[in-house]
């Protein structure tokens, strides 16, 4: 019953991934880069912050966990910078690919990679027991990529111009997959730094921070390298484009409309991590799934992807082949969720 509430506890956190780039469509004359750094606010800052607060013990602070970790904390950080990349080039990835494309690749190849290189770092052995299942699982996840990929070249052959622009206003499909890869092996950064921050969180519990919410402090440092990453590229693309009179340049209604919908991406984005720790406390029993946490986040997240992507008609104009392709490269990749559930 456990392992049953915490995946639904994780799904329901990456419903509210998969969605937070819906709200980009509601956001009125701001340029990207704009409407990247103010939802980066939300996103990397406001509401991992009070996240935090729920893991705080008695008399204590915020300030005194997020540097109980020393040079762990600053590792975490680290991470959050290098995922910070990945993070920009994620969002171009839906600007160029669209919601369902873009995010299954890049968050396919976030899973693989994700899972991967922190059981590399920690020594694990990949060609026997819980390492094989480990490694076979990350096979069938690239599988399922390269599936989805595939279905993405067939959709962009079979459209015209016209077609293309009108289900994604800048769709070009030979650039947005080279971003959409790179984001995924960027993103995967964020695992490293949680999984670099896993003596924070076993700190907490030691002082009675109940184990839902002891991890959520390392989000926040994650989160916060993040945004330095981020905050430094758009404040810069701000500068270079003259798009800093964005956030002065719209009336009084439209900035709030602008404000809101930020607001929201930030707080459907940050739900996936809020869910993945709360929801990991419940997998403890199973040190496979445990591992595999990570992956499950990132495939469902492609799932629910999709599904919006569908909703908003992005494969419409596809032909039957490539919706059959498409289904299938979803199947493979979500096999990658059952494969090590069924060895364990």
């Amino acid at each position: 019953m456990n392992i049953l509430i915490g995946l639904l506890i994780i799904a329901i956190g990456s419903m509210g991934q998969a969605s937070s780039y819906v709200p980009i469509k509601k956001v009125k004359q701001w340029s990207w880069e704009s409407f990247w750094l103010v939802q980066g606010v939300f996103a990397w800052l406001v509401f991992p912050f009070v996240g935090a607060l729920l893991a705080i013990p008695e008399n204590s602070n915020i300030a005194e966990v997020l540097s109980a970790g020393g040079a762990t904390s600053w590792k975490a950080i680290g991470f959050g910078m290098l995922w910070g990349i990945g993070g920009l080039t994620f969002g171009l990835s839906m600007r160029y690919l669209g919601v369902a494309l873009g995010q299954s690749l890049a968050l396919g190849t976030c899973s693989a990679f994700g899972t991967l290189i922190p059981a590399i770092l920690k020594g694990d052995d990949l060609f026997h027991g819980e390492g094989l299942i480990l490694l076979l699982g990350v096979a069938i996840a690239i599988a399922g990529i390269a599936v989805i990929g595939y279905a993405g070249a067939l959709k962009s052959a079979n459209m015209s111009e016209e077609e293309k622009r009108k289900a994604i206003a800048d769709f070009a499909l030979k650039k947005g997959l080279i971003i959409a890869i790179l984001a995924g092996v960027m993103s995967a950064c964020f695992a490293l730094g949680l999984d670099a921050g896993a003596a924070i969180k076993e700190t907490l519990i030691l002082r009675g921070v109940d184990a839902l919410f002891a991890g959520l402090p390392t989000v926040l440092l994650v989160t916060i390298g993040g945004f330095i990453t981020n905050a430094s590229f758009c404040i810069q693309q701000n500068i270079n484009n003259k798009t800093y009179k964005d956030y002065k340049s719209v009336s009084g209604g439209i900035f709030a409309n602008n404000l809101l919908f930020c607001a929201l991406a930030g707080l459907l984005w940050y739900s996936q991590f809020f869910g993945l720790e709360l929801g990991k406390s419940f997998l403890t029993d199973s040190s496979v799934l445990l591992s595999f946490s990570w992956c499950i986040l990132m495939s469902l997240n492609v799932l629910f992807s999709n599904v919006w992507g569908i909703i908003l008609k992005e494969w419409k104009g596809a032909g039957q082949k490539t919706i059959i392709v498409l289904i299938i490269g979803l199947l493979i990749l979500i096999s990658s969720i059952v494969f090590p559930q069924i060895h364990q």
